[in-house]
């Protein structure tokens, strides 16, 4: 496993781990889902939700915004974003 993934996924476990101990507001939440989504999944793919499912859509276009950025990019970033959160 590379240096990367293995960092990643301790970034993932650490903010699985923590609830509570770090508190983000639902923009930055967003942010991190995006990154995680992007970085495990890739580029978004199916049909975007429904203008009624606001979650939904917003999660999408998060992702969405993500599009063409490397598995290892979104990787360093949500470890980038993650370590600023910890100060």
């Amino acid at each position: 496993m590379s240096d990367l993934k293995q960092a990643f996924e301790n970034t993932v476990n650490y903010v699985q781990n923590s609830e509570g101990e770090v508190s983000l507001s639902n923009e930055q939440k967003l942010q991190m889902y995006a990154l995680y989504k992007q970085a495990t999944e890739g580029d978004v793919v199916g049909k975007k939700p429904g203008m009624m499912d606001f979650v939904g859509r917003a999660k999408y276009t998060a992702w969405e915004e993500l599009k063409g950025s490397t598995s290892e990019q979104a990787m360093q970033k949500y470890i980038n974003e993650v370590e600023t959160f910890k100060d």
